[in-house]
């Protein structure tokens, strides 16, 4: 073969028959067999590489040296807006959670153990919770996932059992158990499991206080039996051994109502002419109030109170907050939607006065920040429309009159 024509090492395809052929020391190979190559390696290495680890001697996770608490509360401030004492609660209850198990291994006073610190965040719809524990996972780059409560039942019955959100995060690890096990799983909609008032349910409950019951040993710490691929298991199916210990549990719900709860403890606490001042704090802050004894009468048991030690609350959102919200974070919505019209060439342009208007809407309805997609998709879905068929650099601005017209004739009352 001659040298102005050469030859891939792996197929023997030419050059005039590929796209690339990059040159080696002593061969050749095509853009096609680099691909394939790249998914070889990818598939043998389990789709990307090896589940990040935490170095117990360096107090390094995934390769990178433990954030502090203000480093990781400065990465949460870039991705969520406000909400700062729960940026500073889950800063340094992650920030603990790893130090204790960097010092597993390198305590030189062996009688003294750390326990572990679960979490429990309180808050309304669009407050940010899944968005904490999800900024959460990036910055520490271990294995994460999101599991909901409501699709739990006790052993047993039609429905996934608790051992299944273990099954979650193995598959994120790339079923190593020892990637897993030092991974982070955010429990959403863990309201939904109360039982309903404070004394014990004389009916059976499988799919509340059932469920509270069977998270007890896998929120404190036990070896559990996993099955490989997920699904309900069988007496023949191999399982996969998971030492829960070491992972950290956040946990997450509205709690729909338990303002009132709040507002009755406060309320019996308050005599005389205290009960003017009682007034104000609920009509301020009520939810930063919330204490364990609120948490048992809303429904959730004693024990499993006692396995969630750091409780924080979330703020509702004012109008300043969602309005930030919209424009201020690294992935805002309005940058989302100013780079999905620039790939069709469109620059997209909203004036203040129409930010305010769809504040406004999200903050009457009560929708919070995840109710901030819904009403821009109203306004803009005419103009996404149409958008593409425009030819050439156009562009379209948003007032209020176009804001609200567009809102108008969509069916609000879904957003309602």
């Amino acid at each position: 073969m001659k040298a102005k024509d050469p030859i891939c090492s792996f197929c023997g395809r030419r050059k005039s028959e590929t796209l690339m052929l990059i040159s080696g020391l002593d061969g050749h190979i095509c853009d096609q067999c680099a691909e394939q190559a790249q998914k070889i390696v990818e598939k043998e290495m389990g789709f990307g590489g090896e589940a990040q680890t935490i170095d117990s001697t360096s107090g390094e996770v995934g390769g990178k040296k433990l954030p502090k608490p203000t480093e990781i509360k400065a990465f949460l401030d870039q991705y969520v807006i406000g909400q700062d004492q729960a940026k500073k609660t889950l800063s340094v209850a992650v920030y603990n959670h790893y130090k204790r198990l960097n010092s597993k291994k390198s305590s030189k006073d062996a009688s003294v153990e750390i326990e572990k610190s679960n979490i429990l965040m309180i808050g309304e719809t669009g407050t940010g919770k899944t968005l904490l524990a999800k900024t959460l996972a990036r910055i520490l780059d271990v294995p994460f996932c999101i599991a909901d409560a409501t699709v739990l039942t006790e052993a047993g019955y039609v429905g996934d059992d608790v051992e299944s959100i273990l099954s979650r995060l193995l598959q994120v690890a790339n079923y190593k158990p020892e990637m897993a096990e030092r991974g982070i799983i955010y429990l959403d909609e863990m309201d939904k499991i109360s039982r309903k008032g404070d004394n014990a349910s004389i009916t059976r409950d499988v799919s509340g206080e059932g469920v509270q019951q069977g998270l007890l040993k896998i929120l404190e710490g036990t070896v559990a039996n996993v099955a490989p691929e997920g699904g309900r298991k069988h007496p023949d199916q191999k399982y996969i051994k998971v030492d829960t210990t070491n992972i950290l549990f956040i946990c997450g719900g509205a709690f729909d109502g338990i303002e009132k709860i709040i507002s009755r403890r406060v309320q019996k606490q308050s005599l005389g002419f205290k009960s003017l001042h009682t007034k104000e704090v609920q009509d301020k802050k009520l939810l930063s109030l919330v204490a364990p004894t609120d948490l048992r009468s809303f429904g959730l048991i004693p024990e499993l109170i006692g396995r969630l030690p750091i409780l924080t609350a979330l703020e509702p959102l004012d109008k300043p907050a969602l309005k930030s919200i919209l424009s201020d974070p690294k992935n805002a919505l309005l940058k989302q939607y100013q780079h999905l019209f620039s790939l069709d060439k469109i620059e997209l342009s909203i004036d203040d006065d129409a930010i305010d208007f769809i504040v406004d809407i999200a903050f009457e309805n009560k929708l919070g920040a995840r109710g901030l997609r819904g009403i821009c998709e109203a306004i803009l879905q005419d103009f996404m429309y149409e958008g593409p068929n425009a030819k050439g650099k156009t562009t379209i601005t948003i007032t209020r009159e176009i804001a609200e017209e567009k809102w108008n004739r969509a069916d609000s009352q879904k957003y309602a």
